[in-house]
């Protein structure tokens, strides 16, 4: 058994074309979507897109597909920035409830378990939060108190948008990256393909100047910051690891 976990699509639809595209070779027998689906410049778009998928799809939520449904309900985002919560509001008003109802139901966490690869837990952040913060560089101590709990082998998850991987008293860590909005030196979409045979961390490219065309007939107001950002410049890893360490100081205090 093949399975495909995509992370942190992000509204961002030409990425994720491109990654399912590239899946109509590869023939995964599951794809698991791994939370933070719609907050970015085509919400609506890419439910629309995943909802076209047959049924060898599981999803889980993320912190950001929470949000949109609290904007959808009326609740307070003061916790966010100001430029997050107002993304949030847009998506919020773009959904339809059904969609809503959708992002509401999805589950924190997915079991799984692949023939001659082992049991796999997929969370979208940590096992405890779908936000909690943990990069290449935190201490194997904090890793041991994040995971303590685990009875699976393998833990994949996303929402930090850097791939990579931790071993900690036993346990694999993958994190899928993301399809979306990756901190990457290199352009594209990125996630991660489990096989019996192991894992592997795989990068779809895409044309940016045709993703910039798509996603510029977004009515979102930061779409062309959106663009710019993480379709045309793209953000180093570096630069990736210096905002992540900064919200996970946060976090620790």
């Amino acid at each position: 058994m093949k399975v495909a976990a995509l992370y942190d699509i992000h509204g961002n639809l030409p990425a994720l074309n491109a990654v399912l595209e590239e899946l109509k070779e590869v023939q995964p027998d599951l794809i698991l979507i791994g939370g933070d689906i719609v907050s970015g410049p085509m919400p609506v778009e890419t439910l629309e897109r995943i909802f076209q998928l047959d049924e060898k799809v599981r999803y889980i939520r993320g912190n950001g597909d929470r949000e949109v449904v609290m904007a959808y309900d009326g609740q307070s985002l003061q916790h966010m920035s100001e430029k997050g919560r107002e993304n949030q509001e847009w998506v919020a008003e773009q959904i339809t409830p059904l969609q809503r109802d959708f992002l509401a139901q999805l589950p924190e966490q997915e079991p799984f378990h692949i023939e001659g690869f082992g049991e796999i837990l997929f969370c979208h952040a940590t096992p405890n939060s779908d936000e909690e913060i943990f990069t290449p560089n935190t201490t194997m101590k904090r890793l041991s108190t994040i995971f303590q709990n685990v009875s699976q082998k393998y833990v994949v998850c996303g929402h930090t948008h850097i791939q990579f991987e931790h071993e900690v008293d036993g346990l694999s860590i993958l994190n899928a990256g993301s399809v979306g909005m990756p901190f990457a030196d290199q352009p594209g979409a990125y996630w991660l393909l489990l096989t019996p045979d192991g894992y592997e961390f795989r990068r779809t490219t895409y044309s940016k100047e045709e993703a910039a065309k798509v996603i510029s007939t977004s009515k979102d107001p930061q779409a062309q910051e959106f663009i710019e950002t993480y379709v045309v410049k793209g953000v180093p890893e570096a630069k990736g690891m210096e905002i992540l360490e900064g919200l996970a100081n946060k976090q620790y205090l």
